[in-house]
């Protein structure tokens, strides 16, 4: 019996909740949104309804269109001195970093806006039907994986800020510390919420109670959200940025994010070149050069993007391949494709977390307003009400012979080069899409070119002096990215589907029962 679909996914339970729907005779798109919204139960600090995303849909026979639900700035930013924006330092073993959090670092939120836009035109089932596993699992809880429980670890002391995320995330058997592997983690409120979400689409993230709940304490505690700013936020439908790679049609986010842009700008710097690892840790280098050279740091626009992926200035940085001198959050993916050719690229982030909830629900608020890459200008130098850029890049891959791969990645920074880096394996190297996902990586920026376990060692001679250090990590690890990809060949039914083993990837090729 033909199969129904592949589903690729960064936990175990989300990526059932989209079988399950595809098996239910949902879509492509409610198997992408039932992951989702189990995500936010399964993946609690990667993913929030409180948070910002992207959908890179393209339903069979149709157009791709890019539905932007990332975050919002506010309307008005009040005096600094006011806001509740204070920092704090995640430990990721072999480094620190500090991020900022408070009611202050609060942006508009879209992830429900958008779940219900995208839901509303290219769903198949009832609402109510795709928010079910979720319902469930908010309910029953669901028992922390061990790389989602060291996920919350890194950035406790988020999670254990205020004494209403303490009841949520704090663990029962340590007190003091965050939810332990096998732990379960029940946010029973936010049932309620998902059946009214059902019920009345996304009008509950709009105006009503709980938005005048959230108003109150952003007032009150230090935060720049007013009912105006939920009221007014609307999701953005995009043309996807348009990019050609090895006889392959490659579409991905467009501006006002950056990471679609940076994508092809490397592509275009080896797409007359081996792409070996040499190649690619010069294209990194120079994309991060280009970046600063075309203004991208400050404002992502359509010209300044024509200009990156302009003949001349890929000309002008191509030049570094050859050996000239160079100068040097949380997020999860869901890809989805189901046996009629409808493809999903679902790529959400709620930053590390703000420290506090929704008040009223067990929904942790985004921080996107406390993120360095967020805000290359310096904190509170934002445009008011206007989108806020990102590295996601929901991605699809179109072959003349009629085949699919869809795919996307968490890693911050490392979204680009880990999304750029597969790209290269499938359509230049030839590899299934588990290889491609698999194979070793090697991210360079802010000059330190970073090695996993299976690169080249001679890779490292022969960059010699072209960064300021090479790192060599001795395995796979959560810093270089999480790539959860499906593919679809359409002329023999055939499904691939790789989740990425160094962010607890699954894929999952759903059989018909």
């Amino acid at each position: 019996m033909p199969a129904l679909g592949a589903v690729a996914a960064g936990d175990g339970v989300t990526a059932n909740a989209a079988v399950e729907i595809l098996r239910r005779g949902g879509n492509a798109f409610d198997a992408a949104l039932a992951a989702l919204f189990t995500a936010s139960i399964a993946e609690p600090v990667l993913c929030s309804l409180a948070g910002g995303g992207f959908l890179l849909a393209r339903p069979a026979g149709r157009q791709s269109i890019l539905y932007d639900f990332y975050g919002q700035t506010p309307r008005r930013a009040p005096p600094v001195d006011e806001l509740d924006f204070l920092p704090v330092e995640a430990d990721f073993g072999t480094v620190r970093q500090e991020f900022h959090i408070g009611h202050g670092a609060v942006a508009v939120p879209g992830v429900a806006v958008g779940a219900c836009a995208a839901h509303a035109d290219l769903g198949r089932l009832p609402m109510l039907d795709v928010v079910g596993p979720a319902l469930r699992h908010a309910a029953d809880g669901v028992a922390l994986s061990t790389l989602q429980s060291f996920i919350m670890e890194v950035v406790s002391p988020i999670y254990l800020w205020s004494a209403e995320s303490r009841a949520l995330f704090e663990s029962h058997s340590q007190p003091g510390s965050v939810l332990r592997p096998g732990e379960r983690f029940r946010p029973r409120r936010l049932a309620d919420l998902l059946h009214r979400l059902a019920a009345d689409g996304p009008a509950a993230f709009r105006t009503g109670p709980q938005v005048e709940a959230l108003v109150a304490a952003q007032i009150e505690r230090g935060g720049a959200l007013r009912a105006d700013d939920l009221a007014g936020y609307r999701v953005v439908k995009r043309p996807p940025l348009a990019l050609s790679f090895a006889e392959a049609r490659v579409s991905t986010n467009p501006p006002p994010s950056s990471g679609g842009a940076l994508i092809g700008f490397a592509l275009g710097l080896v797409r007359d070149r081996q792409s070996d690892g040499r190649d690619l840790a010069r294209a990194m280098a120079a994309t991060n050069l280009a970046r600063e050279h075309t203004g991208l740091l400050e404002e992502v626009s359509d010209s300044r993007v024509a200009h990156l992926l302009s003949d001349r200035l890929l000309a002008e940085f191509g030049g570094m391949l050859d050996g000239r001198a160079l100068k040097t959050s949380g997020t999860t993916h869901i890809s989805v494709v189901d046996r009629v050719g409808n493809a999903a690229a679902l790529s959400v982030s709620n930053g590390e977390g703000a420290g506090h909830l929704w008040p009223g629900t067990d929904i942790m608020l985004n921080n996107m307003l406390g993120e360095e890459d967020t805000n290359p200008q310096g904190f509170f130098r934002w445009r008011p009400d206007s989108r806020i850029s990102s590295m996601m890049a929901p991605t699809l891959v179109e072959r003349d012979n009629g085949s699919i791969a869809v795919l996307g990645s968490g890693g911050s920074n490392r979204i680009r080069t880990a999304i750029l880096q597969v790209l290269v394996n499938l359509l230049r190297h030839g590899m299934d899409l588990r290889q491609a996902v698999e194979a070793p990586r090697l991210p360079a920026e802010h000059g330190v070119l970073n090695l996993e376990p299976g690169v080249d060692p001679a890779l490292a001679q022969q960059l010699n002096g072209e960064f300021q250090r090479v790192e060599a990590w001795p395995d796979l690890n959560f810093f270089f990215g999480g790539v959860h990809a499906v593919a679809f060949d359409p002329a023999n039914g055939r499904f691939e589907a790789a989740g990425d083993p160094r962010r607890g990837g699954v894929g999952v090729v759903v059989e018909d029962r």
